[in-house]
């Protein structure tokens, strides 16, 4: 959350980005367009400010258009200009130092969230993967690098990649990542660094939400090795990878069974009920609150169901499988989620929302709903309803012709 807390303090001393809002609640239409007008003349100055020679404003740049891309649905104005910011976040991945790298990767990422996957994002995408991949390979990397593209790498193969055999490739680079913090044989766990064991983390994490798209059960054996770990995100990540592999096991067979069953809901209560005095409180709480899920998901195949509230509408997270797809994007767009849930085509086609609904303005200020939301809310709406009426006169069209 730090990262977005200070992003979107770049981006009010960049551009006073607020100032869209509050114009358009105080002089109708005409305000909004001028505005939104200056809203994107302060995109086009970030965008030329990626190649700044200072690589302080290259970073001030890189964060203005990141918490522009997380707090609004700007795909017109992305897409004309998707090929001029992957240059520039080519450029920034080679040449910048760690701070700015991490930049660039979140921003390809919700580059890719913007454009929804087709032509235009795995255009994106074929130009970023082998420096993605190169940087992840590279120990000498600087590891924040290394971090934020194991994430990201993650993200934008599931948007953009359009040959499973290539989604594979991306999963076996995480797996060659997280594999190193397995516990050895004789129980003990291999000396990595709390940096590296982070990279290892968000690796496992990638790996994970891949799995939603293409399973591989062949590690769930070994798995259990990771939660002998020091790390307590790393544990964490692995009991609920464990989860999600359970889960996905057993939509393929509702009969499936694991061999180390037993042992494996040992170490889960274990971790569930966690006394151990090296270990610090919150890390403790945090760890026990998950394990009792985990343990519940591999015991009895359940899972605690969270319903999600954004303007008028309400979404289930009733699956490891959405829990997995719903933590990776909101670790992007953060407190837009809300926006992207009402607004975003291809996010609602992943939780199968349906296209944008259309509510009326009345409904919007009975729920006090601010007004540039109400407004970006509407606009998506019509425009989802103009695609369907198009496609809909197609078939008119063609029935006509015969």
């Amino acid at each position: 959350i730090s990262d977005e807390d200070a992003s979107i303090e770049t981006l009010s001393h960049c551009s006073s980005f607020s100032d869209t809002a509050s114009v358009a609640d105080e002089g109708g239409e005409a305000s909004e367009d001028t505005a939104q007008e200056d809203f994107q003349y302060k995109l086009k100055g970030f965008i030329d400010s990626t190649v700044d020679k200072s690589a302080k404003t290259r970073q001030g740049a890189l964060d203005g258009l990141k918490t522009a891309m997380a707090t609004r649905i700007l795909y017109e104005f992305i897409s004309e200009r998707r090929m001029t910011v992957t240059d520039s976040i080519e450029r920034c991945l080679k040449k910048g130092k760690g701070e700015e790298q991490r930049a660039a990767a979140s921003l390809a990422c919700l580059l890719c969230i913007q454009l929804g996957p087709g032509i235009e994002s795995e255009e994106v995408f074929k130009t970023l993967k082998p420096i993605f991949k190169n940087i992840l390979a590279d120990g000498s990397a600087s590891i924040q690098a290394r971090q934020a593209v194991a994430t990201s790498l993650g993200l934008c193969t599931l948007v953009a990649e359009d040959d499973i055999l290539d989604v594979h490739a991306s999963m076996e680079c995480f797996e060659n990542l997280f594999t190193r913090s397995y516990a050895r044989m004789d129980g003990t766990c291999p000396l990595i660094s709390p940096q590296m064991s982070q990279l290892h983390t968000n690796a496992l994490l990638s790996w994970a939400l891949l799995l939603t798209i293409c399973t591989a059960n062949q590690h769930l054996p070994k798995l259990p090795r990771l939660l002998e770990s020091d790390d307590v995100n790393m544990r964490i990540a692995a009991g609920e990878t464990i989860a999600l592999l359970f889960e996905l096991a057993r939509d393929l067979d509702s009969e499936f069974e694991f061999e180390d069953w037993e042992q494996l809901c040992d170490k889960l209560n274990a971790l569930a009920t966690d006394c151990n005095k090296h270990r610090a409180k919150t890390d403790k709480r945090k760890q026990r609150s998950v394990f009792r899920d985990v343990l519940k998901a591999v015991e009895e195949g359940d899972f605690q169901s969270e319903a999600i509230r954004f303007g008028t509408e309400r979404m289930t997270i009733d699956s490891w499988v959405r829990k997995r797809m719903y933590d990776a994007f909101r670790e992007f767009v953060g407190s837009g989620m809300n926006y992207h849930l009402q607004a975003n085509e291809f996010i609602r086609d992943v939780f199968e929302l349906g296209p944008p609904m259309l509510v009326d303005s009345a409904t919007m200020k009975a729920m006090k709903i601010p007004r540039f939301e109400r407004h970006l809310h509407n606009s998506a709406a019509f425009k989802a309803r103009t695609k369907a009426r198009s496609k809909f006169r197609d078939k008119r069209v063609d029935v006509g012709e015969f």
